[in-house]
């Protein structure tokens, strides 16, 4: 049994989908998947199985940050995860993404601390696996949805970024900015697994608040469906 994920081989479906928030993983696997097992609720990290149109399917909860993604993730693939795909919200640097918009990360600029870490200062660009990418576009593109595939940035600390210094990020094709998703390719790519990230735009950096709960609703109930089809089109290449 894994320090974090208090769980057994078997509990875990290979194919997972990978939230920051525990009370959006527990939204997911309420509203979407069927016959739900919690295996895991230490730290708050909960974790549930169910299945999606038959298929096993998790639903892990990551909590904020590149620190805790990385233990989360690592102690899954342990414990036979094959595909991840993390869910969550992001921040628009320029304006240009309005708020709801899915955001599909080809890549993502490690600017955290995590990832730094693991690779021991040498410069690396953390990607998402190919199929995973294509999956994701591939039924967002089928559902007909506003997406913006592009790189995005993965950072540390929420309140340090101010929004010059977000905007300059778009000089280099960046489109918005979260926590999890370096380390989260990075670890991916090391332990022979698959991984991808899909996110809504939550705001504008240096935003006051986050955007009308409804439409950030709306984004997320899209974002969640789209991966989880994703999912299904990965499901026979684990």
């Amino acid at each position: 049994m894994a320090l974090h994920i208090r769980a057994n081989p078997g509990d875990i479906a290979p194919l997972v989908l990978l939230p920051g928030d525990p009370g959006r993983a527990e939204w997911i696997a309420e509203t979407f998947l069927e016959d739900v097992k919690t295996y895991n609720t230490y730290r708050a990290l909960l974790g549930f199985t169910g299945t999606y149109k038959g298929v096993p399917v998790s639903v892990q909860t990551s909590a904020m940050g590149g620190p805790s993604t990385a233990i989360v993730v690592e102690e899954i693939v342990n414990l036979g995860v094959k595909a991840i795909i993390r869910v969550g919200t992001t921040g628009g640097i320029d304006g240009k993404v309005e708020a709801g918009t899915l955001v599909i990360a080809q890549g993502a600029v490690p600017l955290d601390g995590t990832t730094r870490q693991y690779l021991g200062g040498r410069p690396y660009a953390p990607v998402a696996d190919w199929d995973v990418l294509e999956a994701l576009v591939g039924c967002a593109r089928e559902a007909k949805l506003p997406y913006t595939v592009g790189l995005i940035s993965t950072e540390d600390a929420f309140y340090a970024t101010s929004p010059e210094a977000a905007r300059e990020w778009a000089k280099f094709g960046v489109v918005s900015l979260e926590m999890e998703s370096a380390p989260l390719f990075l670890i991916a790519k090391m332990r022979g697994v698959r991984a991808g990230t899909i996110l809504t735009v939550s705001n504008q950096i240096g935003d006051a608040s986050f955007v009308a709960q409804e439409i950030l609703q709306a984004g997320v109930e899209n974002m969640t469906r789209v991966a989880l089809e994703a999912l299904l089109k990965l499901k026979d290449k684990i």
